[in-house]
Formats: structure tokens, sequence, C-alpha cells
């Protein structure tokens, strides 16, 4: 079933932080507050002017989201605090856009952020029963349990299986990595720009088979931020229409009983991707075939190989003969992850579904123009959290024209900032911060010190 809404609902502001290995250096406080900061810049807005807060994060206590949100101003309105695994900022952009397109607010600002520990993801409460449990055990009881990290296990599985039910290859996951490393060297925000052969890839440190290391995202410590308007909203502000990009359809599912068919690739929640996919495009009144360019969940190269397929980008059981075809990287059918993903770019879970949103509002407004994809109309975001949720969303101009490139130094001219955040990893001023944070319902003692730690990393 669709959801019936009776208004649009758009990003009108965007902004992140650079995605970094997780050291215990930078805390969520400054993470949120320098993504939320950016996001209203863009946006041209004041904290004041935000109607509903939503904070995206899955380690740490509750009501961080309030932590973070009291050092923009304590104006009282309602902050929701989201936690859908890995789906996490994707699912906070899906209830800000219910929230606006019902008409229950106009100006809603998603931050999401994540303090992250090194090493592959583990629970932290292991005196319950673990939510993905039963996935796990059945995982066991199909393919086994190894030493290998658990995610690893069940997304390399996956491609276990789409290499045996449709003969892709090893080589076909390796291409898949080397491309998303490939795109990261654009990207100013990657935790990794370096830029590996294919044959690196296939030579680097086996997790499970068929993935390598270099296949695998790595844990990391980031924010991002977006800020979501309604129509009035924006008539309210008509010189700002050029930079508006319109949700024109998103889907939140979870999982299917298909979940527990026995299948590997069923078992990382194919069939909920497929729904989403489905959903969204039609809501948007679009086919796959329209889509230009996609950031997809590609936690592990085995994930990017079988959602290509769920999404309808490829024939099915074809998604490694789309890979072989060079259809992922400029020149092909479409551009999956222009930012590097989540195997370059990094995968802060918070942070990711709104840095992924990020990225494609860039490019629908012409602003990435160091990675830019011809006559871009359409652009795509699936993000996935095993346990299960799945958030597909459809993104269009509202004018229906494609992305022409935009210069920075007019980007600059345009955002008042001076630099295009698109292709700079730059910061603030303190009167910038100042500027957007509420003008009659700040507090100095919410905000401490982390300004000055914000702004002595720029």
């Amino acid at each position: 079933m669709v959801i019936k809404r009776s208004e649009p609902c758009y990003v009108l502001g965007v902004g992140m932080t650079k995605f970094i290995k997780p050291r215990g250096k930078v805390d969520y406080t400054e993470l949120g507050f320098e993504a939320g900061v950016k996001a209203m810049l863009d946006a041209q807005i004041n904290y004041d002017d935000v109607d509903q807060g939503v904070a995206c994060y899955c380690y740490g206590d509750s009501t961080c989201g309030q932590r973070v949100f009291y050092q923009f101003g304590m104006t009282q309105i309602p902050i929701y605090n989201v936690n859908n695994n890995c789906s996490t900022g994707s699912t906070g952009l899906a209830l800000a856009r219910n929230v606006i397109s019902h008409g229950a607010a106009d100006c809603v600002l998603v931050v999401g952020f994540e303090k992250m520990s090194p090493g592959s993801l583990q629970s932290y409460f292991n005196d319950r029963a673990n939510p993905t449990g039963t996935s796990s055990q059945m995982m066991k009881e199909t393919r086994g349990i190894t030493n290998a990290p658990g995610a690893a296990q069940m997304f390399g599985n996956a491609g276990r299986e789409y290499m045996e039910k449709y003969g892709a290859k090893a080589e076909d996951f390796a291409e898949i990595a080397r491309v998303n490393h490939e795109h990261s060297q654009r990207n100013p925000y990657s935790q990794f720009q370096q830029v590996y052969s294919h044959d690196q890839i296939m030579n680097s440190p086996m997790i499970h088979e068929p993935l390598t290391k270099l296949q695998c995202c790595p844990t990391s410590d980031g924010g991002a931020a977006a800020v979501l308007v309604s129509q009035d909203f924006l008539d309210a502000r008509p010189h700002l229409k050029d930079q508006a990009i319109l949700i024109a359809g998103q889907c939140m599912a979870t999982d299917a009983p298909s979940l527990f068919s026995k299948s590997a690739i069923d078992l990382m929640g194919f069939e909920m991707t497929k729904y989403a996919a489905k959903t969204a495009l039609t809501e948007a009144g679009l086919t796959p075939q329209d889509v230009r360019v996609v950031e997809l969940h590609d936690c592990f190269s085995a994930n990017e190989m079988i959602v290509i397929d769920a999404l309808g980008l490829s024939a099915p059981g074809k998604a490694h003969e789309y890979v072989r075809q060079g259809n992922l990287t400029y020149g092909g059918k479409t551009v999956v992850n222009p930012s590097g993903g989540l195997i370059s770019k990094g995968h802060p879970l918070g942070a990711s579904g709104i840095a992924q949103c990020a990225e494609l509002v860039w490019h629908l407004r012409g602003w990435a123009n160091n990675r830019l994809i011809k006559d871009t109309k359409v652009a795509l975001q699936h993000n996935l959290g095993l346990g299960g949720a799945v958030v597909v969303t459809v993104y269009t101009r509202p004018d229906g024209k494609a992305a022409q490139a935009v210069s920075s130094a007019e980007v600059g001219k345009r955002n008042k900032l001076g630099y295009n955040p698109a292709v700079e990893a730059k910061g603030f001023t303190n009167a910038q911060a100042t500027s957007v944070r509420s003008k009659t319902k700040a507090s100095a003692w919410a905000l401490g010190d982390v300004e000055q730690k914000v702004e002595s990393r720029f």
C-alpha cells in the first residue's frame, strides 16, 4: 500500500562532515553540530525556522539527539531519536518526509551522527535476545558459521549463492569494489580515497569468500544532515527554488516471510528491497531505466551485486553481466555510488543514509561538478539495515530538466559560503555558525566548547 500524500516535500539543504577512522578523538556532539550547521547554512535558514528535529544514531544513550540539537537552540520543538541499524539515517529522512507531506510541519532538520568503535560491528546487549539472532540461526543451519565477522559471513554467503545460481565470478565482486574505490578519489568527504587495481582488490586478505578486505566497508565516525521543507515553506523563499530537490517517491519497508526461505540472498532482505524500489518508483511515476545515478548500500560488494538485481537496474539474475558491461560507472547505463559508496566513503551508521541524500542532491543541483553524470534528471537512493528495514528514495529536479554543471565560483556566490561544499570539505566561521543558531533561545551552556572544537579542525 502506498500512503497518499497531499503535500510535496523538498530537500532544501544538506551538509556533512568528513568520514574518519574511529579513534575516539571526535565526539558525537561535534559531528552532529558540524553537519547540522552546514545543512542550515546550505538551506539559508535559522534554527528558529525548524518545526521538528530528527536525530539518527545507533551507538549512544537515549536522547543523544537532544544533546546535539540543543546546541542549535532550545526552542522546545519535538525531537525524535531514531535507531534502525544501518538504515537509521534514511529512516530519519522518511519520518521527516511523512511529517511534512501530511501537513504536520513545514521544516524538519534531520541530523545523523555516529561515534563508532574500531573493528567489526558487535552487539552491546549480550544479556537479551539479539534482534538478528533468528537470521544468524538460519545462516548457521544453511551455510554454517566461521570465525569471520558475522556481517561479512551473511553478505558473503549471499554472494556465494549469486555465483551458484547465476554464474557470477569472484572477479565480478572485485570489480564492484574497484569502481567504488575509483569513484572515491573525487569525493572530499571519503574516509578512503585510494585507487586500487582489480588485482590489488582480488589479492587483499580474504575475509569470507568471495569478499576480500577491500570489498568490505570500514567502521567510521561521521555526521550528515538535511533540511526538508514543504511547498509553502519553499514558496515563501522563491530565491532558493533552484536548489530544492523533490522527493518524488519513497518507500520504507521491512522483511517478508521469504527472509527465512533458506536462501542466503533472501536472508539479506532481497524482497524488501525489491518491494521498496518498485513502490518508490511507482509513486514517482518512473522506472529503473529512468535513473542515471544511484547511491546504494554497498556495505560489502556482494550486497551491491544483489541490490543491483533487486532495484531492477539489471534483468533478474544478470547483475554480474551488468557489472561486466561497465554499467556501474561513467559511460555505462548508470553511475552507482559516485561518492565511493560505503566501501570507500565509510559507514557511520546513523549518518550514512543522509550522506547518500547529500551526494544525490549535489548531483541534481549540478554542484558535484567534478563527478557529474550527463543528463541526470532522476537519482535513486537505497539504504538497508539488517533486522530489518530498507528505505528507497527517488529524487528529481522540480523543473524536470537535466542537471547542468554549476561552477564552484557560482555555487560559492549562491550559498554565500564562498566555496562549493560538493567538491570541497571546508567548514564555517563563528559568525556563520551563530547565524543559524536560534536568535532568541540559544544556550551557551548547551553549546559549551563544541563550536571551538569543530572550528579548530577547519
